[in-house]
């Protein structure tokens, strides 16, 4: 597997230690595709795909209410140790990003909407969340997962199946376009996984492709627009 890089490590490691992982953040984006080497025993072609500054954490917001636990220290000291500073938003006094100063790293919060994209508390993790919908397909039935740094940090990161059919359905939703440099991205993490699932998990690909489809018009409608993008990943789906 590719170890992590020392700054990504770093702040992985301290969050794993504070219970972030422990009481349900789940690693999404580009970091959580790295650690899919580990879990289906491949390597991750070099390039644009798998690099990333970022590291986003979800959450569901009702299972951060039900805990009634929360990470210690919190992650806001647990920030300011490693030198990210709090980023402003719309919403005065909510902080769901946190950036550190020289090498770039952002940490966002997100958590899963059913319709208005507001930011809302994760009181577990003792941040605040930007909703996003869609994501709760993304982050239902997590796996664990293992980032090579140091002596290792045991991380969660959503099943690899929906990753990849939840990255056609933002490629299509991206605000700055289905043609921009993130879309191309999406797509391109989604054809890798795909094209690697439907040899070694054929299953769980149909499975998931399947429940996205069922879920209504919407859903379909985004992730054909991606399709029409890639004629050579429909042909794959189209055979499970």
């Amino acid at each position: 597997m590719t170890p992590t890089d020392r700054a990504t490590g770093s702040i992985l490691s301290a969050m794993a230690a504070a219970g972030t992982f422990r009481l349900g953040g789940t690693i999404v984006g580009t970091n959580a595709f790295r650690l899919f080497e580990g879990e289906l025993g491949v390597r991750l072609p070099l390039g644009g795909m798998a690099n990333t500054g970022d590291i986003d954490i979800a959450q569901f917001q009702k299972l951060s209410v039900a805990l009634q636990d929360k990470v210690d220290p919190g992650l806001a000291e647990t920030f300011s140790v490693l030198k990210f500073d709090p980023l402003p938003g719309l919403d005065p006094g909510r902080t769901w990003r946190w950036a550190q100063g020289g090498s770039g790293q952002l940490v966002e919060f997100i958590t899963p909407a059913f319709g208005d994209e507001t930011i809302r508390d994760l009181p577990a993790l003792g941040v605040n969340a930007q909703a996003l919908n869609y994501l709760n397909f993304l982050i239902a039935e997590p796996i664990h997962a293992a980032a090579i740094y140091r002596s290792g940090i045991l991380v969660q990161v959503p099943r690899p199946e929906r990753y990849a059919i939840h990255k056609l359905i933002i490629a299509d939703r991206r605000r700055d376009g289905a043609g921009s440099l993130k879309a191309v991205k999406d797509r391109e993490q989604a054809e890798f996984l795909i094209e690697t699932l439907a040899e070694d998990r054929p299953d769980d690909l149909s499975q998931a492709y399947t429940t996205a489809q069922d879920v209504g018009p919407r859903w379909r409608e985004h992730i054909a627009k991606s399709l029409d993008r890639m004629p050579e990943t429909r042909a794959i789906l189209s055979r499970l």
